[in-house]
């Protein structure tokens, strides 16, 4: 009995790994902004970790978007770049958000 190629069904599992986690992550992201529009109003300290973070959202979204676009596709070979796609910014975007961490604790430690 032949055996199948597991590559498409780990694929599959991958793009909507990184939709439900892009997904989850401007959520996070947005909440982030709210809670240091908070503290910005309560100390009058600006930071730029808001405009940072609303940068990362849109990466976060643009990541849930294409790998949507990877699911809805019947070409496997557009699938593949797609997701490629969405993978890079994914990771970019989990990056950033560890540098604006970093930024935020560091704003607040020297504040």
């Amino acid at each position: 009995m032949p055996e199948e190629d597991p590559s498409p069904k780990l694929e599959h599992d991958i793009c909507i790994h990184i939709f439900t986690v892009s997904a989850a992550m401007v959520g996070v992201c947005l909440t982030v902004i709210g809670l240091l529009r908070v503290v910005i109003s309560i100390h009058k300290q600006d930071t730029m970790a808001d405009d940072f973070l609303a940068a990362d959202s849109v990466l976060f979204l643009v990541s849930c978007l294409l790998s949507y676009w990877a699911l809805r596709t019947r070409s496997t070979k557009r699938m593949y770049r797609v997701e490629r796609c969405a993978d890079i910014i994914f990771i970019v975007a989990m990056i950033g958000m560890v540098g604006i961490c970093g930024f935020v604790t560091w704003a607040i430690a020297l504040a």
